[in-house]
């Protein structure tokens, strides 16, 4: 069950008009690809797509599955937004009561165990020996976990465990944290535990209907067993416009954290049908991915082209990354930005020019899609929300 209904509100206008799981990555990608892909390498063949804000986008991208083979005729993919039923209907409260909405589909295939991932993340993870350890262990819940460092701690729900890694506490979001162990919001459930678990959360009006917030707490106090799977690779949360142009950005590095280009795990998307990238007789690219369908008869130094995108004669692309069909005039000059989809920035326009940034992620300069920057007009450096002019 793949949880991709999220807004991904302090990404501020990135995610104005769709929802984050559908959010452009590393050029060809969008940040669903990744889950999508973790769940075909790893043989689950059954994926419920729990979708809710601005989903046109992530439906239609998502399809029947076929770009992650997921489109097989005994499961595949399904998009399951929430629905009326005989008892009304409402959108999901928390990441439980979108699980719950859902229990007939979960029924439908009978399994023994749910596996619950979040379609915002970026990572590379084989579920299967995870999912062996539940069953080795016997737990009732299994939790994905990372160490995060201790100023971030915060962020996120915070586990504690004895020395066999069984759950003695889970926090959500503390404010002082006891350990820096993190909940990636990846979770193996014993079917009939989660069933039960859910109808009693939803039955209790002072619950928030959330995983980390209500359901975990209550089976730990019930004294069921709950394990830590110890996950040491990379995996990020990039639910900020910092940590979204950072983990962009490091895909650039001559040892990037993530490997993309890695044969044993590839990562899929469904990229439409689109020609080689084109460079012009006085193009210079240095350090950049350039995906299928760009044109560059400009420069592009350190910066990522998502498909479709367009980059004049005499214009300079720095340090930015710049999503799908994206045309930028000649002579005009981007540097540490992000560009959203279908924008248009006309000649001789600066965007994000600023200087004495106090970190390389700081003074991110943010356009909106479907924006057009006329002609002359200067950005200046950090302008999240850069209004359609």
């Amino acid at each position: 069950m793949l949880l991709a209904g999220g807004h991904g509100s302090r990404l501020g206008r990135l995610t104005k008009n769709i929802a984050k799981p559908a959010l452009s990555f590393g050029g060809k990608y969008r940040i669903i690809d990744f889950s999508l892909s973790n769940c075909a390498n790893s043989n689950i063949d059954t994926v419920g797509v729990l979708t809710q804000y601005k989903p046109f986008v992530l439906n239609s991208y998502i399809g029947i599955g076929e770009a992650w083979d997921l489109d097989n005729n005994y499961g595949g993919v399904h998009i399951l937004p929430p629905f009326v039923g005989e008892d009304g209907g409402s959108w999901y409260k928390g990441t439980a009561s979108a699980i719950s909405q859902n229990i007939d589909f979960i029924n439908f295939f009978n399994p023994g165990y749910v596996l619950i991932i979040s379609g915002d993340h970026i990572y590379k993870m084989d579920f299967e020996p995870l999912i062996r350890q539940h069953k080795k262990t016997g737990a009732d819940v299994t939790i994905s976990a990372i160490e995060v460092e201790w100023l971030e701690a915060s962020r996120f729900g915070i586990i504690t465990t004895d020395d066999t890694d069984r759950i003695i506490r889970f926090t959500e979001k503390p404010t002082n944290p006891q350990s820096n162990l993190a909940s990636m919001g990846i979770y193996v459930f014993t079917w009939p535990v989660l069933k039960k678990a859910l109808l009693e959360d939803q039955n209790n009006p002072a619950s928030d209907n959330d995983f980390g917030k209500n359901v975990l707490p209550m089976l730990l106090n019930q004294g069921k067993k709950l394990f830590i799977y110890r996950f040491k690779d990379y995996w990020v949360d990039v639910g900020t416009v910092e940590s979204y142009y950072q983990a962009n950005m490091e895909l650039l590095l001559s040892e990037p954290p993530l490997k993309i280009f890695s044969p044993e795990f590839k990562i899929y998307s469904n990229e439409g049908i689109l020609p080689p990238h084109y460079t012009g007789p006085r193009a210079r690219i240095g350090k950049s991915l350039i995906s299928n369908g760009c044109t560059v008869l400009g420069e592009v130094m350190n910066s990522i082209l998502a498909p479709g995108v367009y980059v004049g004669e005499g214009a300079r692309v720095e340090d930015s990354i710049i999503l799908s069909n994206t045309r930028i005039g000649n002579e005009a000059w981007i540097r540490k930005a992000i560009i959203g989809e279908n924008t248009e920035i006309k000649a001789h326009c600066s965007v994000g020019l600023s200087t004495g940034e106090h970190s390389p992620y700081a003074g991110i300069t943010c356009i909106e899609d479907n924006t057009t920057i006329c002609n002359g007009d200067l950005i200046e450096a950090g302008e999240y929300n850069t209004s359609s002019r």
